[in-house]
């Protein structure tokens, strides 16, 4: 099989030749039809973060695809179905984050295209309880994405509160904030849009934001707390500056739901304004095995649209090259069928 695969942090993905992997007991053995492309795996490719992964591997947490092989131990999975293989490869399943319904908090956990090879690849092995089943007539094209940056944002405006009558301000509308902007509507909330380039501000009011900002030439802070304040703020935008701006834009008793991870990434928080304004600042990392299904079901019901360019594979590394350089519309997806 074709795989891209990290051998060097400081090297291009090199596509080479692997053999065909035989699932473990737990295990089934996955033909991908479609992996998403995702900023982490670029950050995984170049060893961005603190806990680094290991070369060689291969990336990839957003890969869709039919079952061809199983292993003994699966029972619910058989070989014909469509499955996705999210960030979360597997949790133990018995800490207590796992069974309160936290189970992408587990300290045991494995992520796909991370500390486990990933879907960029032409097969792929998935633990058997932690792939999703993919609706029939959900497009495994848009499937993809909505296994990585549907799933994250979708989380992300469940524990930011929105519901109708809030007023929430999603900051960066590229491949998760274009889903994320859908989600807040599908919530109830009145949506205020922001980025810094003109194909991404005019997707925003293509998808129906209430309101659009250009954080280029407009005061963001100021210009959301004239209309109230936000009540929560979803930052998804690769920027320090974008950060402080979402937390100023807040209004008394909001939340700024921090999503995106740039490498260094901080966010300076004024003591006595946090404390007096009843400010929450919390993180939200993707979305539990459910959250995914729940996904999935509003798309199927025509609640959200992909918005996506395809790639083969072996156009990795320019494609890495465009996310990185703003090019791209929203999402790219390697399409391996």
């Amino acid at each position: 099989m074709k795989a891209a695969v990290v051998h060097d942090f400081t090297a291009p993905l090199v596509i080479e030749d692997r053999p065909v992997p035989e699932p473990a007991a737990h295990q089934v053995r996955v033909r991908i039809e479609a992996s998403g492309l995702c900023h982490t795996d670029i950050h995984a490719a170049r060893g961005d973060w603190p806990v680094k992964p290991s070369p060689p591997f291969v990336p990839g947490h957003e890969g869709v695809g039919i079952v061809e092989a199983v292993g003994g131990q699966v029972r619910h999975v058989r070989a014909g179905e469509r499955v996705a293989i999210p960030w979360l490869a597997d949790a133990c399943g018995r800490c207590d984050h796992c069974v309160s319904g936290w189970e992408t908090l587990c300290l045991q956990q494995h992520n796909s295209g991370y500390s486990v090879d990933g879907a960029y690849a032409e097969y792929a092995l998935a633990h058997g309880d932690y792939v999703v089943p993919v609706p029939d007539g959900l497009d495994p094209m848009d499937a993809a994405p909505l296994s990585c940056a549907g799933v994250t944002t979708y989380k992300a405006l469940k524990v930011s509160g929105a519901r109708p009558g809030t007023r929430v301000l999603v900051s960066g509308i590229g491949g998760l904030g274009h889903l994320a902007l859908q989600y807040a509507r599908v919530f109830g909330a009145e949506t205020i849009a922001v980025d810094v380039t003109d194909d991404k501000l005019a997707l925003a009011r293509q998808l129906g934001a209430d309101h659009v900002l250009d954080a280029r030439t407009q005061d963001v802070a100021a210009e959301v707390q004239a209309l109230g304040g936000a009540h929560a703020a979803i930052a998804l935008a690769v920027s320090n500056a974008s950060f402080q701006a979402a937390y100023g834009a807040l209004r008394r008793g909001g939340t700024l739901v921090l999503v995106a991870l740039p490498a260094g990434g901080k966010l300076e928080l004024p003591v006595f304004e946090t404390v007096l304004n009843g400010t929450r600042v919390i993180g939200s990392i993707v979305g539990t095995r459910e959250d995914l299904a729940e996904v999935f079901r509003l798309h199927t019901l025509g609640r959200t649209r992909v918005i996506r360019e395809t790639r083969r594979l072996d156009e990795v590394n320019a494609c890495f090259d465009e996310v990185l350089g703003g090019e791209i519309s929203a999402r790219l997806v390697f399409d391996l069928r």
